[in-house]
């Protein structure tokens, strides 16, 4: 069983793009800024004091590396960011393992031989909640596919691909609801 392989996906523009892509401050600080909501290039040179010509030669950059795209409105271009493959980015530089089980081995305990792993019952289930003493909200795929079953029911059957995953949290939209009265 193989833990958290990411394959190279062939995104970003290839690593010499990527990697002069996020090599600047610059370029970082607009990602960040663009992690945010969509900004016309305009409105990323005025928020980091930078001009208009300097932004648009650094969302080229960004944009040859495939972490940001375009959209034109009329004579607008407004920049998003692309954020799954900025995800897919950092999935290269996830840990991956190999490791040797017994037909009928939990994933739970594939897992604890490569990890330090803490887990709580809640209800009839057991959960993760730490992995190498990192607390949180954990997940996992094998083969690509979530499975229904917890970390203690899973059993395998034949070789495998998991990714085990922390979920963070991540706002994607904040909503601001307000009863009319």
């Amino acid at each position: 069983m193989v833990v958290n392989v990411m394959k190279n996906s062939g995104i970003n523009g290839g690593g010499e793009k990527l990697f002069k892509a996020i090599s600047s401050d610059t370029r970082l600080s607009i990602l960040e800024l663009l992690s945010g909501e969509d900004t016309h290039i305009s409105g990323i040179a005025r928020e980091l004091g930078i001009s208009v010509p300097v932004a648009a030669k650094h969302i080229k950059i960004l944009e040859e590396a495939e972490l940001v795209e375009r959209k034109k409105l009329g004579n607008l271009h407004m920049i998003a960011i692309k954020i799954s493959n900025v995800y897919s980015f950092l999935d290269h530089f996830a840990e991956n393992r190999d490791v040797e089980v017994e037909e009928g081995t939990t994933l739970l305990e594939a897992l604890k031989s490569v990890a330090a792993v803490e887990v709580t019952q809640m209800g009839n289930r057991i959960k993760v909640v730490s992995t190498d003493g990192e607390e949180g909200f954990y997940i996992y795929e094998v083969d690509g596919k979530f499975s229904d079953k917890t970390v203690d029911e899973y059993t395998f059957e034949e070789d495998a691909v998991v990714e085990w995953k922390k979920l963070i949290p991540v706002t994607k939209k904040r909503l601001f609801v307000n009863i009319r009265r």
